[in-house]
């Protein structure tokens, strides 16, 4: 919310500096973020004139002008359109700031000519988005005039960051009475005028449901003259960057910004019969003011006369019964929208607007007649015309709910020691009604503070306005028995397997905890019943690609490596310890250690092949493997080949002890990477570090280095085996035959085809035996060869290869 220091105080009477001002909104809760002294900014900027425009030797699209200013002719190169000979404009001198291009001025030649300086527009002075000219000022101007003066710059801009439940700071004259009610002044009184109404309003005007829309008021204008706005208005829009359009839209953004309270104005002679307030309907599809145009569904609460549907209730009007230049007789709304529905359809339509901007926070619902008539006065008084009478269907809105608070609450919850004069004092400075009966205070709160809903508000607010800052700093207790590491063990087991994962070259990311809903379906590791989707489903989402609670982390790297390679960075490898949301029981929330892999290992060399090899499930297998290593998991944990549908059902694996599943990897389902448009071969894996084992000794520490004397023994064997056999299980039973010696197998060849029968397949492995205290003798050789071929034969259907 932005407002100048002099339209503060046109509802403020106070003598408080600028610097004081700010540190009292920040401490009611009206967060100042920016303080611009527009004069400081401004004050290199004059009026100057063209005395001459010549077509620029080099160029069919620029000119050369001989700028007049207060002190002297300099020459300037210009690509403005409307730049001509003896107009006037603003002049912004060589070494001066442009706001609007973030650049500071030089001397220059363009295209061979001097230049220096520039005649500028008023997109890049920041008055407007108007951008297709330079500013053309009228000719009567004086050269040499501050440009802080014509604008009316030589005021200060503050901008406050306003929290959702302050609908009442969402206009300038809320904040003055904040202001007014921390002692910062007296609020000036609002004067209501009395409007004569000398014709009749032939519209009627009728409400489907009061939930969507409790009040709607109308009241036609005959006769006004419409057309630019009086400098005073125009000044005050452009001071907080809003560009003046016309009288009659210029006072409806006053009445937005000045009193929180949005209204419209309707081209009466372009309505069709009567206004009807309603659900959007099938087909419905409009040209909304913002030049766009957008289908209605019946979610969202339209505006329609006899000829369907002329405006989004709440957040935009529509083009067909806009007011233009030639508007002659016009219908001014003020009404009341339910804030969800408003909220809803904002969300679902992406308009971004500043009356939805209050109505879906709330707006005062006592005030509606109050501003018919003041913007009625400003018609009449901009515009001229002839009043109407009001028309209206609904009714006002009884909000102002009574809160009781004991006179000691303060007290318990903050410490301080308020009398109870001051607190009623304060709570009817803010527009409470407050009566007292024993050790009760009850307060029933304004029309404009929907945020109040209980007896801790009343406490809030008499601390807020009595001051944060008077309650006194007391430092917590020293708790020295506190000793030791207090880093809980998923935290540990999270930054050991960043540190893992980043050592194997992967890449952290930090995503949403969210999804699309339906893109969150493809990632279930279960089948996901109804129940289970809805309580993962937001009610307010940030936006709807974001509705649902991710049910894998995997969705949003795959998304990410996807951005990447649209943009030219095809190689990712991407990884992300964070949280996954597996079903709506406590135990079902758990913290995942989540990778991809996508496209090539690495880029093409001509050293090695085998770095632009694409990747295969045994990478992510690897990095799984490196991630329970890294967490002091279990070695040798048990594979199945079970693992969930977004993995392709042949290449993929799940690691678990016993029917605890531990990590799941393997290639994404082609399915998947075909809705994604993905050509490339991605890889992926999830850890469950909540679900790995403790070790006795859960450290981050490394074992000693394990660096025998004695030369390692390797030797190979070839099993003819069922199809169906895994080859990780030989390696597993090969070690496993002699715990002591046998220091590891590993798989390096397996055929089928010829010479081998239909069925079967030949699995070859390697045997690294490791002496410790002597050499091996050839019958220890032999011995120990005869165990792993005993113990793979006896426990598998496997034979050993002639």
């Amino acid at each position: 919310m932005k407002f100048t220091l002099s339209w503060l105080k046109d509802h403020l009477d106070t003598d408080a500096t600028l610097e004081q001002i700010a540190e009292k909104l920040t401490d009611i809760g009206l967060e100042v973020e920016e303080v611009e002294n527009k004069a400081e900014l401004f004050k290199p900027f004059t009026v100057a004139e063209v005395i001459s425009a010549e077509q620029h030797p080099d160029a069919d699209r620029l000119r050369v002008l001989k700028v007049k200013n207060a002190s002297e002719t300099v020459q300037v190169v210009c690509g403005a359109p409307n730049a001509r000979a003896g107009m006037k404009g603003i002049f912004a001198p060589s070494g001066s700031y442009i706001p609007g291009l973030d650049v500071t001025l030089k001397p220059s030649k363009i295209r061979g000519v001097e230049s220096n300086g520039m005649m500028v527009s008023e997109r890049e002075m920041m008055l407007s988005d108007e951008h297709n000219g330079i500013i053309d000022l009228p000719e009567d101007t004086p050269i040499g005039t501050p440009m802080t003066e014509l604008f009316g710059l030589d005021d200060a801009l503050i901008e406050i960051a306003i929290t959702p439940n302050r609908p009442d700071a969402t206009g300038i004259y809320g904040i003055a009475r904040d202001l007014a009610a921390a002692g910062l002044g007296t609020l000036k009184s609002l004067t209501i005028p009395v409007i004569s109404e000398t014709a009749e309003t032939p519209v009627k005007v009728s409400i489907d449901d009061q939930n969507d829309c409790p009040l709607f008021v109308g009241r036609l204008v005959k006769g006004v003259k419409n057309g630019p706005s009086p400098d005073w208005l125009q000044k005050r829009l452009k001071s907080i960057g809003l560009r003046p359009i016309s009288t009659l839209v210029d006072m409806t953004n006053f009445m937005t910004m000045a009193y929180g309270r949005p209204m419209h104005v309707y081209d009466a002679d372009k309505l069709k019969g009567n206004i009807r307030v309603a659900r959007g309907q099938s087909g419905d599809e409009f040209d909304a003011l913002n030049d766009k145009s957008y289908k209605a569904d019946e979610t969202m609460i339209t505006i329609r006369d006899d000829s369907g549907i002329i405006g989004l209730g709440g957040i935009v009007g529509g083009e067909s019964t806009g007011c233009d230049e030639n508007t002659t007789n016009v219908l001014i709304e003020a009404a009341l929208f339910d804030p969800i529905t408003i909220a809803r359809t904002g969300r679902k339509l992406q308009i971004n607007s500043d009356a939805r901007y209050r109505f879906e926070r709330g707006v005062d619902p006592e005030f509606v007649f109050s501003a018919m008539d003041i913007a009625t006065r400003m018609v009449l008084d901009l515009c001229g015309g002839e009043a109407g009478n009001t028309i209206y269907a609904g009714n006002v809105p009884d909000t102002r709910e009574s809160f009781s608070i004991s006179i000691n609450k303060v007290k318990d919850y903050s410490g301080l020691d308020i009398p109870v004069a001051k607190q009623v004092e304060l709570l009817e400075r803010v527009g409470f009604e407050v009566t007292q009966e024993g050790d009760t205070l009850t307060g029933k709160r304004p029309s404009w503070r929907p945020d109040i809903l209980g007896g801790a508000d009343l406490v809030e607010e008499i601390l807020r306005l009595y001051g944060f800052n008077e309650i006194e700093a007391i430092p917590l207790p020293q708790m020295s028995y506190l000793t030791g590491d207090a880093t809980t063990i998923t935290r540990k087991r999270t930054m050991w397997s960043q540190r893992a994962l980043a050592e194997r070259g992967l890449q952290e990311c930090v995503t949403w905890s969210f999804m699309d809903a339906d893109f969150a379906k493809l990632f279930e590791p279960h089948a996901f019943t109804d129940e289970e989707r809805q309580a993962l489903t937001l009610s307010n989402p940030i936006s709807i690609e974001m509705a649902r609670m991710r049910p894998s982390i995997l969705g949003n790297l795959i998304q990410a490596a996807k951005n990447n390679d649209d943009k030219g960075y095809p190689l990712s490898s991407l990884f992300e310890a964070g949280p996954v949301f597996y079903g709506i029981n406590p135990e079902d929330q758990m913290i995942c250690a989540t990778g991809i892999r996508y496209g090539q290992m690495g880029e093409r060399h001509w050293s090695s092949a085998d770095l632009s090899r694409k990747v295969d499930v045994f990478d992510a297998k690897a990095d799984a493997l490196a991630v329970i290593t890294a967490n002091k998991g279990p070695a040798n944990p048990q594979m199945t080949t079970d693992a969930p549908s977004y993995y392709h059902p042949g290449r993929s694996g799940v690691f678990r002890l016993g029917k605890n599943i531990i990590a799941t990897f393997g290639e994404i389902h082609p399915k998947i990477l075909k809705k994604l448009d993905i050509d490339a071969p991605v890889v992926g894996f999830e850890v469950m570090l909540e679900r790995l084992p403790q070790a006795k000794n859960q450290t981050a520490s490394r074992p000693a280095v394990d660096m025998p004397n004695l030369q390692p023994i390797r030797r190979d064997f070839a099993f003819l085996t069922d199809q169906a056999t895994p080859a990780d299980e030989l390696a597993r039973l090969a070690k496993g035959a002699d715990k002591a010696l046998i220091q590891d197998a590993t798989i390096f060849d397996v055929y089928q085809g010829k010479g081998i029968e239909d069925g079967k397949k030949s699995i070859a492995l390697t045997v690294t035996l490791q002496p410790r205290d002597a050499t091996l003798t050839d019958e220890q050789l032999e011995e120990l060869s005869k165990k792993v071929v005993d113990t793979i034969e006896s426990k598998t259907n496997s034979k050993l290869r002639a």
